[in-house]
C-alpha cells in the first residue's frame, strides 16, 4: 500500500483559505437588480478580496505537484479535499493560460483535482475552452490530454461521463 506523503500542514492550510474564502463564495446575487452583472465583473477576483491570493497559488502549486507525482491514494486525497473545500475550490485558479504544454498540462492538472466540481456541464465547457485555448496557441494538446486522463477520477458523478472520459474524448480526433 501507497503511502500518502503531503506536508503536514497542508490539509490545514486549505481550510483556512476555505475558511477566508467562504464568506465571499456564499454572498447572494440578486440577479434580478439590474446591472448586477457588470457590479460583479467589476469586483476583485475573490482571492484578492479575502487577502489569500498567494497562499492559494503556493497551496495550488504544492497539489499539482503532488497530483502529478503521487500515486492513486494522494490524487483521491486531493480531489477528495476540492470536494470538501468547497470554496477553495471555487476560487482556486492559474494565474496563466494554457498556451503553453506545460501551463496547458497544470490547468487539465487543476480540472482533473477539480474532478467536474457540482455541475459536469460547466466541467465540459471549462475543458473546452482550455483546449480552444492551447490549441489557438500551437499546443498539441493529445499528449497532455491522454496523459492527465490517466490520473483522473474514472467514476461517472452526474451521468454525464467520468472525468477520465472528459479527457479522453477532448482529444483531437488525428491523435
Amino acid at each position: 500500500m501507497n503511502t500518502i506523503h503531503f506536508p503536514k500542514d497542508i490539509e490545514a492550510r486549505i481550510l483556512d483559505v476555505d475558511n477566508k474564502l467562504r464568506p465571499i463564495a456564499n454572498l447572494p446575487i440578486d440577479i434580478t437588480e439590474p446591472g448586477w452583472n457588470v457590479r460583479l465583473a467589476q469586483l476583485p477576483h475573490p482571492l484578492d478580496r479575502a487577502g489569500v491570493r498567494h497562499e492559494a497559488n503556493s497551496l495550488l502549486e504544492e497539489l499539482i505537484d503532488s497530483y502529478d507525482t503521487g500515486g492513486h491514494e494522494v490524487r483521491a486525497a486531493i480531489r477528495q479535499w476540492f470536494d470538501q473545500y468547497r470554496a477553495f475550490a471555487w476560487a482556486a485558479n492559474l494565474s496563466f493560460d494554457p498556451t503553453t504544454v506545460e501551463n496547458f498540462r497544470k490547468h487539465l492538472a487543476l480540472f482533473s483535482m477539480k474532478d467536474q466540481g457540482s455541475d459536469s456541464r460547466d466541467a465540459l465547457l471549462w475543458l473546452q475552452h482550455l483546449c480552444r485555448t492551447a490549441t489557438a496557441a500551437g499546443v498539441n494538446t493529445g499528449p497532455s490530454l491522454k496523459a492527465t486522463a490517466e490520473l483522473s477520477n474514472d467514476r461517472n458523478k452526474y451521468g454525464m461521463g467520468s472525468t477520465r472520459q472528459m479527457l479522453l474524448c477532448a482529444i483531437p480526433p488525428r491523435e
